[in-house]
């Protein structure tokens, strides 16, 4: 099957798993529905500009057409499935991890949204550097207690408290008291 076989039958996966007609696709995208048609059949060889007005309709990356061999529908994570964990240090001079980060959704393609298990372990308060990144996050707190540094505000949440933050602000979550286990999703646009 050539390449652009493939384009057009991604564009019509994703367009039916959207539940958008081919009409109201190319009327969103400011396109001929014949147009549309012609790239979901492979009678057109498609270009790159309806390609682009298409993937943002159906909120999708260009890549999802052309490149992308991930999940397009939803993403289940078992919880008997072991999820590979991504290790990070919370502060500038660590020597073992302080955070696990166990993806729910590794193999979304084109995904908005980063959820995560994250295990946040014992750490001191010394050399905590925040960061701050375009986007917003939400964290809910499973297990223990944890520590927000938030612009110049600091907020401390047990199991079953939640904070919904802008990303830009400098920020920081650090456990207290021990290990803490915390959901967070993270958004960010691209």
């Amino acid at each position: 099957m050539a390449e652009n076989d493939l384009i057009g039958e991604r564009i019509k996966r994703v367009r039916e798993s959207r539940k958008i007609s081919v009409e109201d696709l190319a009327e969103r995208a400011g396109l001929n529905p014949d147009l549309v048609r012609g790239l979901e059949t492979n009678a057109l060889i498609p270009s790159l500009a309806p390609l682009i007005k298409i993937a943002r309709v159906l909120g999708v990356r260009l890549g999802t057409f052309l490149d992308d061999v991930d999940t397009l529908g939803p993403v289940i994570t078992r919880s008997d499935a072991p999820v590979p964990a991504v290790r990070f240090a919370g502060n500038t001079r660590a020597v073992s991890s302080e955070l696990d980060f166990y993806s729910l959704a590794h193999n979304k393609a084109g995904r908005h949204m980063e959820p995560f298990i994250i295990d946040i372990h014992g750490s001191s308060a010394s050399d905590i550097k925040t960061s701050s990144h375009e986007g917003e996050e939400f964290i809910y707190v499973l297990q223990g207690t944890v520590e927000v540094l938030y612009g110049k505000e600091t907020y401390e949440l047990k199991a079953g408290d939640s904070i919904y933050l802008d990303s830009i602000v400098e920020h920081h979550v650090h456990s207290r008291n021990g290990d803490a286990r915390i959901l967070a999703v993270v958004y960010t646009p691209y």
